[in-house]
């Protein structure tokens, strides 16, 4: 029977096979999800999806691609209000 803790489904199970032939279960915090576009809602890529624990280890470079809006935009977004700044003035 695992600890208290452990019996919240904020942990995901994860079946492991032992050197000795037993089947265990570890236990794993899980995932947020990814990054999404604040305009489209697409996916964003070039961006981890880890825990804060882990983004703060991370280099600033590593966490967002180095474009105007890099991290908020996907990139056809990002093209999008480019142009239309431009066309303001």
């Amino acid at each position: 029977m695992p600890i208290p803790q452990l019996k919240s489904r904020t942990f995901r199970r994860v079946q492991r096979r032992t050197p000795g032939g037993k089947t265990v279960q570890h236990y794993h915090l899980r995932k947020p999800k990814q990054p999404h576009c604040g305009g489209c809602g697409a996916i964003l890529h070039g961006i981890p999806h880890e825990r804060p624990v882990i983004m703060r280890n991370i280099p600033k470079t590593m966490k967002r691609p180095e474009r105007p809006y890099g991290g908020v935009l996907c990139s056809k977004c990002m093209r999008v209000a480019i142009v239309f700044k431009a066309r303001q003035g």
